[in-house]
C-alpha cells in the first residue's frame, strides 16, 4: 500500500520550510494538492500526488543532507525580513543548490555554527530537548561574573514565569571589563543565554556557538558552510 503523510510533513520534508511554517501555507490558502487549494491540515497525500506552493511544484528529495553554516553576525534566520536586513538565505543562495531549512536559529546578533537540512523531520528531530543534544556556546559578558551566580544555573532558572533548564558555565578568562565564558545548555529556547545572564546582572556583548551535539564549527570560517558527509548522516539518522 502506498504510504500516506500529512501535506505539512510532505512540504517540510521538502526543504522549503519547516513543519510550523508548513502549516502556517497550508492555512493562508497557499498550498495546492492535484492543482486544486488544500487548507486541512489533517490531510494526507501520497508521494504521487503534486503539491504545489504558490503555484510552484514542490519536490521530495531522495537524499538527506546537512551542512555546517558558521553564521556571521548581523544576519536573520528568516527567508523574509520587512526591515530588508540581510538574511543568511539571501547569504547562502549561491552556496548550497537546493531547497534547506534551519535547525532552530540564532539571533540577529549571534553567530557561530547553525545546522541547514533538506529535510523537516530531521531538523525538528535535532533541535527537541528531547533528543539530548548538548549546545556549547563561547560567550563574552561585561564586568567581573560571580561565580556562586553560575553555580545556581545547574539547577535551571525560573524568569518572568518562564523555567530555563540546567546551564552549565565556566570563566575561560577575565578582567575587571570583560569575562569569557563557556556555556553549555540543551535547550535553546529563544535568548535564553541573553536572557539569563542579563537577569544575573551582566549584559552579553557576544555570543557564538561552537558545537551543536556531534556537530562541530571547527575551522569553517564565517560565511563559510560545509556539507556533512553522508556516511555520517546516515549513521545519525
Amino acid at each position: 500500500m502506498t504510504e500516506l503523510i500529512r501535506i505539512s510533513k510532505r512540504i517540510s520534508n521538502s526543504g522549503f520550510c519547516s513543519r510550523r511554517d508548513a502549516e502556517k501555507i497550508i492555512m493562508s490558502g497557499r498550498v495546492k494538492v492535484n492543482n486544486e487549494v488544500i487548507t486541512s491540515l489533517s490531510l494526507k497525500i501520497s508521494l504521487k500526488d503534486i503539491v504545489k506552493v504558490d503555484n510552484k511544484i514542490i519536490n521530495l528529495s531522495d537524499i538527506i543532507r546537512i551542512w555546517l553554516y558558521h553564521k556571521k553576525k548581523g544576519y536573520l534566520v528568516t527567508n523574509k525580513d520587512p526591515f530588508k536586513r540581510p538574511t543568511i538565505f539571501e547569504d547562502l543562495k549561491n552556496k548550497i543548490n537546493i531547497k534547506f531549512i534551519s535547525v532552530g536559529r540564532l539571533d540577529f546578533n549571534s553567530e557561530g555554527l547553525l545546522i541547514l537540512t533538506n529535510n523537516g523531520d530531521l531538523a525538528r528531530k535535532l533541535e527537541l530537548p528531547s533528543s539530548g543534544y548538548l549546545r556549547k556556546y563561547k560567550v563574552k559578558v561585561r564586568g567581573v561574573v560571580d561565580k556562586l551566580k553560575l553555580e545556581s544555573l545547574k539547577n535551571g532558572i525560573k524568569i518572568n514565569k518562564i523555567n530555563y533548564g540546567s546551564i552549565i558555565s565556566r570563566i575561560i578568562n577575565q578582567n575587571e571589563n570583560y569575562t569569557w565564558l563557556d556555556v553549555s545548555l540543551k535547550e535553546g529556547k529563544n535568548r535564553e543565554i541573553r536572557k539569563v545572564f542579563l537577569h544575573l546582572g551582566y549584559k552579553v556583548n557576544r555570543l557564538i556557538r561552537i558545537s551543536f551535539g556531534p556537530f562541530n564549527l571547527k575551522n569553517i570560517k564565517p560565511g563559510e558552510v560545509a556539507e556533512v558527509k553522508q556516511n555520517k548522516v546516515k549513521n545519525l539518522i
